[in-house]
């Protein structure tokens, strides 16, 4: 199996798990204290919250809405998945030219 779809299941899986538990990144504290060693500011907040909020979610985000923006993005990673791995499965199931 390729290390790609390895690596993107776990990350898929950090990033609802962090989205579901309103928890905080434990990167986002390190990269705070690596800027104030570098002599640059911090910053209050997630890095969500910092770089993203803006751009990406809506004005009224709400907690209702994060958990099922966090839904959204676990349904569909399961689905294009379990797809890829459906037809993976068939292909390899099917005789090869005589």
């Amino acid at each position: 199996m390729a290390r790609a779809p390895v690596v993107h299941v776990a990350s898929v899986l950090w990033g609802v798990l962090i989205e579901l538990t309103g928890a905080i990144c434990p990167l986002t504290p390190l990269e705070v204290h690596l800027r104030e060693l570098g002599g640059e500011a911090g910053y209050q907040g997630g890095f969500i919250d910092h770089y993203i909020v803006e751009i990406l979610y809506p004005s009224g985000l709400t907690r209702k809405l994060q958990i099922g923006l966090g839904f959204v993005a676990l349904l569909t990673n399961a689905l294009v998945y379990t797809y890829f791995f459906v037809r993976r499965k068939q292909s390899r199931a099917r005789p090869g030219p005589k």
